[in-house]
């Protein structure tokens, strides 16, 4: 469409773009860096992850009057990888009572008296508690840690006929010395009502058995349970900086630079930065102008190294923008 010689026009027009990070990847695999960039890369982008065509240029002989800035995080609940895996080795096998079962040294389930007694004599049935082995990817741990982190006694239970559980016994001698490691039968155990249950700390154990890297945060493990969330690891351990033609014109840690957006539960399930209105944001005492084919930026730094290997561990889906929000002044066509 031709444009209007001599004739230009004023609109209400944001500019954004955003960092997005996929379900089951993590941080570090989008921005290996400690600063994130904004406006700098925009192609193969959707419109929900950025409106501009060119990086760090405005569209052809347009101007831009930046008149508020904003940090939009998103709260999605994250995605695991089925890789990495993590092992268990030897843990002891119960039925739903929580009562070990044993077997003896030819792998058949001893059955207790339901008295307690053995002859008339009060003592335990003679056997080798059943163990098991098991390796589980990351998406599995996860999905039984958040089991065990909603139910009442804090813990959860595997089945013994999973894929990745192998069973065993190990059988010893009268002097409690090692004899041999005795297979055992998964059906016969699964008759007996064969559980392996896990706690939180079980679970939390075999995270911390991956490598750190790969470990999610504990913003992830413990999600909104006052250690923080990451909304507000972001916000709190970041620092944003807009550059026009590489001069810098703000810079603020992250929380000075409120979404005004995103949504908001009363009761306490959801969490944003800052009220999701757009007036509750952060706005230039005095606008800051883009001229035509000048370059700008936004970056958001994280200036601590420890923080920083904690926040590349975050796992998606996760989106950051930053938004530009003023007026735009273009051709009319």
């Amino acid at each position: 469409m031709a444009t209007v010689q001599g004739i230009r026009e004023k609109v209400h027009l944001p500019i954004y773009d955003s960092v997005s990070v996929a379900g089951a990847e993590q941080l570090r695999d989008v921005e290996p860096t400690s600063t994130l960039k904004f406006f700098v890369n925009v192609q193969n982008k959707t419109k929900l992850e950025t409106n501009l065509q060119s990086a760090s240029l405005l569209p052809h002989y347009n101007t831009f009057e930046a008149r508020a800035m904003r940090v939009v995080i998103s709260d999605l609940p994250p995605e695991f990888p089925e890789e990495p895996t993590t092992s268990a080795v030897e843990f002891p096998v119960t039925d739903d009572e929580g009562f070990e079962i044993l077997v003896d040294d030819e792998g058949n389930v001893i059955v207790p008296d339901p008295s307690g007694s053995n002859d008339g004599n009060n003592a335990e049935p003679v056997g080798f508690p059943v163990l098991a082995d098991f390796d589980l990817g990351l998406a599995r741990v996860m999905e039984l840690l958040a089991e065990a982190q909603e139910s009442s006694d804090g813990t959860t239970f595997i089945d013994v006929d999973e894929d990745a559980v192998s069973l065993k016994a190990i059988i010893l001698d009268a002097n409690d010395e090692f004899v041999e490691e005795l297979e055992v039968d998964k059906d016969l155990i699964l008759e007996a009502g064969g559980i392996i249950i896990l706690s939180i700390a079980d679970l939390e154990l075999l995270i911390s058995e991956l490598d750190e890297k790969q470990q999610p945060p504990k913003e992830q493990l413990r999600p909104n349970n006052g250690s923080g969330t990451i909304i507000g690891k972001l916000v709190y351990n970041t620092v944003t900086t807009l550059y026009v033609g590489e001069k810098i014109m703000i810079q603020m840690p992250t929380w000075f630079f409120p979404a005004g957006a995103g949504p908001y539960s009363e009761n306490r399930n959801f969490t944003t930065h800052g009220e999701p209105s757009p007036m509750a944001t952060f706005r230039f005492a005095e606008p800051i102008f883009i001229d035509k084919q000048q370059n700008f930026r936004v970056e958001l730094e994280v200036p601590d190294t420890d923080t920083l290997k904690e926040i590349q561990r975050i796992y998606g889906p996760l989106n950051v923008w930053v938004v530009l929000d003023g007026y735009m002044t273009r051709d009319v066509q």
